[in-house]
């Protein structure tokens, strides 16, 4: 069962992820589990509250060093994060040269408190964000997906909806968006 709000998100993320060649790179994951499904060189995960990436990089023990990645995942992470800029800057000094941020948050969901609730981005508003986070705008590829009836479907009182092919239209209308993600490169 796919959530409505991910239905086209998902696959497009996929894209992205399988074009960058998953099998040769060093993954890790933060608060979520969505990367399991690919076949990457190696793969972590690091989980609040034992890892908070608001406070600091997640750094080696041995040497104190930031831990260095080649892709970092966020899977409906950021909206939940009291200080998504500083966790942003954080990634960024986790990433090696030419290394990717991949990020997926919701824009038009219920409050969904897991501990809490803070923040929505659009497709701009995420480009806005990374930028502020150290990455340079070129090399940052955001999208969004939704429509009113998506955006009705989140209101009904079991959430989040399961995605039915035969009556949910999933169209695009850029001027209501359900969800965003990125992809943003480390230059």
């Amino acid at each position: 069962m796919v959530s409505l709000n991910r239905v086209v998100m998902q696959p497009s993320s996929r894209r992205m992820i399988n074009a960058l060649g998953p099998q040769g790179l060093d993954v890790a994951e933060i608060s979520g589990k969505w990367g399991q499904r690919f076949a990457f060189k190696s793969y972590a995960q690091f989980r609040y509250p034992k890892y908070d990436v608001c406070a600091a990089p997640f750094v080696d023990e041995v040497t104190g060093a930031p831990v260095q990645f080649d892709l970092i995942l966020a899977n409906q992470v950021w909206e939940h994060l009291d200080r998504p800029y500083a966790a942003t800057r954080n990634v960024y000094a986790m990433l090696r040269p030419g290394g990717y941020f991949w990020v997926a948050v919701p824009f038009f969901a219920p409050l969904h408190a897991a501990p809490q609730d803070c923040s929505r981005w659009s497709a701009r508003g995420l480009k806005n964000l990374l930028v502020e986070g150290g990455f340079d705008e070129d090399a940052i590829h955001a999208e969004q997906w939704g429509n009113r009836h998506v955006a009705r479907r989140n209101l009904e009182e079991i959430w989040p909806p399961v995605h039915d092919p035969e009556t949910d239209d999933i169209k695009n209308d850029p001027d209501m968006p359900v969800c965003a993600w990125a992809l943003a490169q480390k230059i």
